[in-house]
């Protein structure tokens, strides 16, 4: 059997930034599927799980209400090691088009206040699993260590 692509990437050496991870074609339109990674794997803590079921309730929120991007936005939802989301979006694109959302994106996760979206028994199947402090940390430290100063290192899987 094939190894899957995200499998293939030389995880030793990756760095936290955001990749393109494949693009597929679905009739005449490309999807674009993002590895946002916030650790680096293997070499610090993975993110808690109520840190990133809190961080993807907010980004989902905040993508899918963008004015200017809510319309190619597919699915944005964590990745099973903990380290990083998955955002796909419609469109033939590159990590550098999409820095300034996320920059949006973490910058609306750090500075939240108030009630979480969707966390509610009705509207989550793990409501309680949900740690608001530590998520705003989480996206604070990716924010300023990573998008507001990321170089090509951070926008190119290490090859």
């Amino acid at each position: 059997m094939d190894k899957i692509a995200s499998f293939t990437i030389d995880h030793i050496r990756l760095l936290r930034g955001i990749y393109v991870s494949r693009k597929d074609s679905v009739g005449n339109e490309t999807i674009t599927t993002f590895d946002i990674r916030m650790k680096e794997p293997n070499r610090e803590p993975a993110l808690s799980p109520s840190a990133l079921h809190c961080i993807e309730h907010l980004a989902a929120t905040f993508l899918r209400n963008h004015p200017t991007w809510k319309d190619r936005i597919i699915y944005w939802g964590p990745m099973g090691c903990l380290t990083g989301n998955y955002l796909l979006m419609r469109g033939d694109l590159s990590s550098a088009d999409i820095l300034p959302l996320m920059r949006e994106t973490f910058s609306f996760i750090a500075n939240f206040d108030g009630e979480i979206p969707g966390q509610s028994p009705k509207d989550c199947g793990n409501y309680l699993l949900m740690n608001l402090p530590e998520a705003k940390w989480e996206a604070t430290k990716y924010l300023h260590e990573v998008l507001e100063v990321a170089t090509d290192a951070n926008l190119n899987y290490p090859r």
